[in-house]
């Protein structure tokens, strides 16, 4: 039987900020598109679906720079903790 130390914190999953980022930057991006009158030669779909190139990246962004932070204070917040661990053979 060996003992070792090991780290043990929650770490934030990073796929769920990044989804929930972009989500939420179409979403301002909606907002803030249908709060102007969209040009009657282009449309407002267009208008939305160009302005989305710049809201969603930068809802990544946001949500990626979250997932940081809460990454960092999670590798503060970690305990260390001693671990045993034993080695089975099979009795053949």
């Amino acid at each position: 039987m060996s003992e070792s130390e090991a780290s043990i914190r929650r770490a934030p999953k990073v796929g769920v900020f990044l989804v929930l980022g972009a989500v939420l930057g179409a979403l301002v991006t909606l907002i803030l598109t249908s709060l102007f009158r969209a040009d009657p030669t282009v449309g407002f779909l267009a208008s939305y679906a160009y302005f989305c190139l710049f809201g969603i990246p930068a809802g990544l962004f946001l949500g990626a720079l979250v997932a940081i932070v809460l990454d960092v204070i999670s590798t503060r917040r970690a305990r260390t903790v001693t671990v045993a661990r034993d080695e089975v053979t099979d009795g053949e």
